[in-house]
């Protein structure tokens, strides 16, 4: 794949293979973000299978729940959900958690959905399906509010605090494949490729987009986090390429050429992506043939 050659249809349509290596300037062919990303997933969960199979003991457990080096780690979905059905928390949760918090607000909110989640890279799979069956008109786009996802959320919250079980555990694909990775075959593998069969004939990546709440968890975090996608007006030429290969495209709603003039008026030449909902997959980064986006770290602001 090569941004600064091909056309934004050839970088929209292209095979998957291809989305993960990319041409820079000088043509030499390197890891697209994609491929990074895809790379971090692999390394990561194949490194919580390694601790088990071979008791390397270096990230142990799942990615609801783990020890990097001894420290725990624990998702912060699922220390809510503890304390929803214990109505107390623990000390190493509360370690682990906060830790993962810090972290995340630091460096990108909802990045765990495109770097971490094993799900994820599934999902985006699926999409890519997804997408080549809508351009053939075999099946239709479905869209849905993205708030639908903060009412899921509460329901698993109330359903946890009303049954003083983790409930959504037994339905969440990404514990499900973390265990799955770790430890073997589950049957539970089996709803897994339920949810990414609706994802592919019905709606595009529904289960992260409206459901998720691991994913809106994170997305609390994004609203504040110090690490942003920037986009910077005087280099883009609204090719629409951004909008189309975006898992999320209403937090890049702002860059349409409908708010150019408003922007003019006000002075604006750069804006961050704001919205919580980014999970910093860099998919428009792939397909930008301009580089009008670029990663802000904003804390060197503050300093």
């Amino acid at each position: 794949m090569n941004r600064y050659k091909d056309s934004s249809k050839q970088l929209i349509t292209a095979s998957l293979w291809s989305t993960l290596f990319e041409k820079n300037k000088d043509g030499k062919t390197r890891l697209s973000w994609r491929g990074w990303r895809w790379l971090s997933i692999l390394v990561i969960n194949v490194t919580f299978f390694l601790s088990f199979f071979i008791d390397f003991q270096f990230l142990e457990g799942t990615l609801n729940g783990s020890r990097l080096l001894g420290f725990h780690l624990i998702d912060p979905f699922t220390a809510i959900e503890i304390f929803a059905a214990e109505h107390h928390i623990h000390t190493n949760v509360i370690i682990g958690s906060v830790t993962l918090i810090v972290f995340y607000f630091l460096f990108g909110g909802k990045a765990y959905c495109s770097w971490v989640c094993p799900y994820g890279l599934l999902s985006e799979i699926g999409e890519h399906i997804h997408m080549k069956l809508v351009r053939k008109k075999i099946i239709k786009e479905r869209k849905f509010s993205p708030y639908l996802r903060f009412y899921f959320w509460i329901v698993f919250i109330l359903a946890a605090f009303l049954d003083g079980y983790l409930v959504f555990e037994v339905i969440n694909p990404i514990g499900i494949l973390s265990r799955f990775i770790t430890y073997g075959w589950s049957l539970a593998v089996v709803w897994v490729l339920i949810i990414l069969l609706f994802e592919i004939f019905f709606s595009r990546r529904a289960w992260c987009k409206y459901i998720c709440p691991v994913g809106t968890t994170y997305n609390l975090l994004g609203w504040i986090s110090l690490t942003r996608i920037k986009w910077d007006m005087e280099k883009c030429d609204h090719c629409g390429a951004c909008l189309v290969v975006c898992p999320e495209d209403h937090v890049i709603e702002f860059t349409k050429p409908k708010f150019d003039k408003q922007r003019e008026e006000k002075g604006i030449k750069q804006e961050y992506i704001k919205n919580g909902d980014c999970i910093l997959c860099n998919r428009c980064f792939d397909v930008c043939h301009t580089d009008a986006y670029s990663i802000d770290f904003r804390l060197k602001d503050l300093v």
